[in-house]
């Protein structure tokens, strides 16, 4: 624990400093190069050993990443959002069946690398649709990231304390139904506030709490998720990047699925109630 906080201590300031200070330009390359090396960690726990066809997997996403860029201002934004969105509900289906594609078989490496991509790419995009958006863009980027950091916090104090029916014990032992009550609570008390902050009222503030709940849902989602690959390949943490922490995935799972989520329901916030 103690080197946990420690560790926070250190990256939150960098993190949010980045997010407020950064233009766009330079915050997506800042976090390519983060969601990229998750996504590095990710080809080790799908079981694709050789570092040549990691880096030719990971050097693909890039690639991709370069080019929606390129094509920020059409729809392809919005279509890979909505992939994305339409991956976590797949995901979520997934997670009910704890043996699919459990067998180190090429078809099912094959449908876990297609899974990545379809987990990083979308985040990313949504992330910078955020961070670039009028106005108080980084503002409302942090807001999104707050939102998943502090339901993780709140997820793992009250699982600590109150703690006693599993969520998903197949999955993740660790997690339980009062934790996940707990990222709930927390989560809608930073919404509520960091909404207000922001400058939403009544309405609004009350489809923006909604939206972050749904966020936090999903985040809980993409954390089992990512605990169901590394039960499958037998593994603790996805790297050691992080003293207390683990890897880059370890840390970025639960934004992977929630901001998506949170992108399009604050879309949807605005065409509904336009300012």
């Amino acid at each position: 624990m103690k080197q946990r906080i420690i560790t926070a201590l250190v990256l939150t300031p960098i993190a949010v400093a980045l997010i407020l200070l950064a233009p766009t330009p330079l915050f997506a390359v800042v976090v390519g190069v983060a969601f990229l090396m998750a996504l590095w960690e990710w080809t080790r726990l799908v079981g694709l050993e050789s570092a040549g066809p990691r880096a030719a997997y990971v050097a693909g996403a890039a690639s991709l990443l370069g080019l929606l860029w390129v094509f920020r201002d059409g729809d392809a934004w919005t279509f890979t959002i909505a992939l994305g969105l339409a991956w976590w509900l797949v995901a979520l289906a997934w997670l009910r069946h704890f043996s699919f594609a459990a067998a180190p078989t090429r078809g099912n490496r094959m449908l876990k690398l297609i899974a990545g991509w379809v987990v990083v790419v979308p985040a990313w995009v949504a992330l910078l649709l955020i961070h670039r958006s009028e106005p108080l863009g980084h503002w409302w980027a942090l807001f999104a990231l707050a939102l998943v950091w502090a339901a993780d916090t709140f997820a793992y104090f009250a699982g600590s304390r109150f703690g006693r029916t599993k969520l998903a014990p197949r999955i993740s032992p660790g997690k339980t139904i009062e934790g996940a009550w707990g990222a709930l609570a927390g989560g809608a008390l930073v919404a509520m506030a960091g909404g207000w902050l922001l400058g939403e009222r009544g309405l609004a503030l009350a489809l923006l709490v909604g939206a972050g709940l749904v966020a936090i849902v999903f985040s809980i989602v993409g954390d089992l998720f990512e605990s169901l690959l590394k039960r499958q390949a037998n593994v603790k943490d996805s790297g050691a990047l992080f003293p207390g922490h683990g890897g880059l995935l370890d840390r970025l799972d639960s934004v992977f699925a929630a901001i998506p989520v949170f992108a399009a329901g604050k879309a949807a916030i605005d065409l509904l109630l336009p300012a």
